[in-house]
């Protein structure tokens, strides 16, 4: 079957699709995204993402495209025309079309594009990943990280140099000297007083979906969390380590710059929140 997407109030092929070449999410980047997981054809934490895009967009002064509730009913057509059960959902909104010029309307028709991707379901969902290892690059996006625009060449570059040495993500590392977060990834790591670390949001990173669940769901089970910065020297030294995002959800780290991290075999509080976050959304295993 091929895929089906939508764009500006119609469903297309996927090859076919098409936006203007004057969008300014094309010319300047001035549009925001999200992607929200999707397990037995159920969106993953809908409302948050949902309440982060009502964010991204006021902070931008760009329109919703359609309400609010026409949105969700169009994702979920989008979905079900792709037939996906276990993938993602990704839509981005523009500022839409005008003649290239830096300054823009306050009257112009947002643009909204839709797509959805089926992935491999885990063969046992309520089984912690495979830990995985990253790097540590400079942060060099703007600031205000915080929206979730599509102006990712610093996070894509970042990347890029973690493919180049094997490992599965690249931690962004601030003037300060702290780990901020991923390329497309929020940064944890467990201290040796067994309390959980991720950096605070203050306009330097991006409040993840799967964060915000985590630290609701972690002082639920009695886990202690505080939002405080870390060095990556107290990320070598911690006794575990992991990434969340709206498509890993929880994935353990074992290494970092080449340093082991605790046990490798054991991530018991990582385990931990793993299991409470698919319980919680009642993902079958």
């Amino acid at each position: 079957m091929s895929r089906i997407a939508y764009v500006n109030g119609r469903y297309c092929p996927h090859n076919g699709a098409a936006i203007h070449i004057e969008d300014r999410g094309y010319q300047f980047a001035d549009a925001v995204y999200e992607v929200c997981g999707i397990r037995d054809g159920k969106m993953l934490d809908e409302e948050a993402h949902l309440n982060r895009l009502d964010w991204s967009l006021g902070e931008l002064e760009i329109p919703w495209p359609m309400t609010r509730s026409a949105l969700q009913v169009t994702m979920r057509e989008v979905i079900r025309r792709n037939r996906v059960r276990h993938g993602m959902i990704y839509l981005q909104v523009s500022r839409g079309r005008a003649r290239r010029a830096h300054s823009y309307s306050a009257h112009m028709n947002p643009a909204l594009v839709i797509t959805a991707t089926s992935t491999p379901r885990p063969q046992n969902a309520q089984v912690l990943p495979q830990p995985v290892s990253v790097i540590t690059q400079p942060d060099i996006r703007w600031q205000r990280v915080d929206i979730k625009t599509v102006a990712l060449l610093p996070n894509s570059m970042a990347r890029h140099a973690a493919d180049n040495v094997g490992c599965r993500e690249a931690w962004l590392i601030n003037a300060e000297g702290k780990v901020t977060e991923g390329s497309s990834s929020n940064a944890w790591i467990v201290d040796q007083q067994n309390r959980v670390r991720t950096h605070p949001t203050n306009g330097r990173i991006l409040n993840g979906t799967v964060r915000q669940a985590l630290i609701r769901l972690a002082k639920q089970e009695g886990i202690e969390v505080s939002e405080i910065a870390f060095t990556p020297q107290e990320a070598y030294e911690a006794k575990e380590a992991f990434l969340t995002s709206s498509n890993a959800l929880v994935q353990p780290i074992n290494q970092i710059d080449g340093h082991k991290i605790g046990n490798a075999s054991q991530n018991e509080i990582s385990q931990q929140l793993w299991r409470a976050y698919y319980i919680e959304n009642q993902i079958a295993p």
